[in-house]
């Protein structure tokens, strides 16, 4: 893997060190290709990222097992400037978030009969209607706890760029749900989707807490929060419409 870092306008990016989150100029020099070396933090003294030399892999457990050097190297170190500015990006991240809570909606929220098919027509449209409203509304009140907190107890300057980076950290923090995906081929308990859903949260909360060097225990609290406001929202359609219904 190979972080290029010659160009005057990408030196001007503000790569993080993995160790402590100070600021550094610059990752690494290269002097040849295949040729280079790391360059160390002037705060910790410890190298600065020891990730650009690894395989994909060791990234990919590091987060899984939440180690938050794995997240700063993800979140400022990888993503450039061009990746937080990519509309494209963020809508596909958005579109398979949302895909996988419906899907997760769908096993939670609804009876296995709900969950066969249909009797009729309308049924149909009133399940879809159900999930779609479900996932519209709760990641809406999801997305807007989280902006609030960080503004209101993280201190936090919400501008443009800023909201794409603390969305972009929190749909990518929300990998965890892609499990949601063997639930589609093999049977498992609904607690599987509440554990899935622990896992999600520990991930925003530390997420959260790298893009805005906050407190851990404050960005524990406003994901919690915002969890806890999506799954009432989710459940409370959910019963007003089987009130409506009836």
């Amino acid at each position: 893997m190979v972080i290029k870092c010659g160009t005057e306008s990408e030196k001007e990016i503000s790569y993080r060190c993995v160790q402590c989150g100070f600021s550094v100029a610059t990752l690494y020099i290269q002097y040849s290709p295949g040729n280079i070396r790391l360059m160390k933090c002037g705060n910790c003294k410890a190298v600065a990222d020891e990730y650009i030399e690894c395989e994909l892999m060791i990234l990919v457990i590091d987060l899984i097992l939440h180690k938050i050097k794995a997240y700063r190297h993800l979140f400022y170190n990888r993503f450039s400037r061009e990746t937080l500015h990519n509309e494209v990006l963020l809508w596909k991240l958005s579109l398979g978030f949302l895909i996988l809570d419906a899907y997760q909606m769908l096993a939670v929220c609804t009876t296995q009969d709900e969950r066969s098919l249909p009797a009729s027509f309308a049924l149909f449209l009133g399940l879809c209607g159900k999930v779609l409203m479900g996932v519209f509304f709760g990641n809406l009140m999801f997305l807007g706890i989280i902006l609030f907190g960080t503004r209101k107890f993280l201190n936090a300057k919400i501008g443009d760029s800023r909201c794409k980076h603390i969305l972009l950290s929190i749909l990518v923090s929300s990998y965890f749900k892609i499990f949601v995906i063997a639930m589609m081929v093999w049977e498992f308990p609904s607690s599987v989707v509440s554990i899935i859903k622990m896992f999600v949260l520990s991930s925003n909360a530390l997420a959260l807490l790298v893009i805005t060097d906050a407190v851990m225990i404050r960005c524990i609290w406003i994901c919690f929060a915002a969890h806890a406001m999506k799954f009432l929202v989710t459940q409370g359609l959910g019963a007003y419409q089987k009130l409506v219904l009836w």
